[in-house]
């Protein structure tokens, strides 16, 4: 099959091949519609650009760097595809690039994806990132940047997140009115934004409701998987033990359930469970698992399009600031309780 072409699709929409362009190219003179109908035919065609006659035309390399933590990751993976859908019908390509959760290991592969001349950076913070300089001093020699899911206030670039306090709050809010009070909120390393982010929309349900705030009941886990035993029997030890889980990821959704399942505690007549996660075969657990489902491939798309509108700046560029895009809480039977409803 021979490559399809902008003259192509403007002919089967209809169009002019100038409107088809700028569609394509994102500008700002063609509506939401006509870019909808554009990039939703270019994908189905499978339309690509010419990449290499576009970065000679424009002395660009026409290549996005991508860094996240863990690509196996159910979020990052699905964010990923977000990125990739918009870059390549905007005529980019993508370079990824994992951290492995190491600062180190993201410092390098920032310094890398510079040396390979990409036209700008998305990054989602390792779990070890607490010092940005290596990207402040990109900042400041100009060089786009776009963070996503993790991120830092300390690096003044456009930031895109899922909205982690009202997920929380939201989770939170269904488990004290399903009776339950003792709610541990199992959560990954406090200096992270999505921590510091969904441990305020828990405390913010807790203090709504008149439930005061146990510190105890909050317990920080790295990322090694045999973390999350020893937290499990410490807080199941305590008395009264919780009567529910609220995990703040998908890693520690899994292993916290395995190790209640070890431990013979039954779900939800026992304790309630619920996670903030991606993960796709939640549906499928037994009991399937509630959760907080962040919408990552939408963050990747909102991601990919801020930082092209920055690599071309064919208008003012977007103003520097944080965008939330809403989470969505899904009831599944791990945290149903008929009774002693508030």
């Amino acid at each position: 099959m021979e490559a399809v072409t902008i003259k192509d699709i403007a002919r089967a929409l209809n169009l002019s091949t100038s409107t088809v362009s700028r569609a394509l190219r994102g500008s700002y003179e063609i509506n939401a519609e006509t870019k909808r109908l554009v990039m939703e035919y270019a994908e189905r065609m499978n339309y690509r650009p010419n990449p290499i006659a576009l970065s000679l035309k424009e002395n660009r390399s026409r290549v996005i760097g991508v860094i996240v933590p863990q690509i196996a990751n159910d979020f990052f993976s699905q964010t990923i595809n977000g990125i990739e859908a918009i870059a390549y019908n905007r005529g980019y390509h993508v370079i990824i690039s994992q951290s492995h959760e190491s600062f180190e290991r993201e410092v390098l592969t920032v310094q890398q994806s510079v040396a390979r001349k990409v036209d700008g950076l998305l990054i989602s913070l390792s779990s070890q990132t607490n010092d940005v300089t290596h990207l402040q001093e990109l900042q400041q020699k100009n060089f786009p940047i776009v963070m996503f899911d993790r991120v830092s206030a300390e690096l003044e670039a456009s930031q895109i997140i899922a909205d982690n306090y009202a997920g929380a709050f939201a989770a939170t809010e269904h488990l004290i009115q399903t009776g339950r009070r003792r709610i541990a909120h199992v959560t990954i390393p406090a200096y992270m934004s999505i921590t510091q982010q969904r441990l305020a929309g828990y405390r913010a349900a807790l203090e709504q409701y008149g439930i005061p705030f146990d510190e105890t009941l909050v317990r920080h886990v790295g990322f090694g998987q045999h973390e999350v035993d020893p937290i499990v029997d410490d807080l199941l030890n305590q008395s009264p033990a919780p009567d529910a889980f609220f995990t703040a990821s998908d890693r520690l959704a899994l292993g916290c359930l395995a190790a209640l399942r070890k431990r013979n505690v039954i779900i939800p007549e026992q304790v309630s469970f619920i996670g903030f996660t991606n993960l796709l075969v939640a549906d499928l657990l037994d009991p399937p698992m509630s959760t907080v489902v962040q919408p990552a491939q939408e963050i990747g798309q909102v991601a990919a399009e801020q930082l092209i509108e920055l690599i071309e700046r064919k208008q003012k560029a977007p103003a520097i600031g944080t965008t939330k895009i809403p989470t969505q809480l899904i009831i599944r039977a791990s945290s149903m309780r008929e009774k002693h409803l508030v």
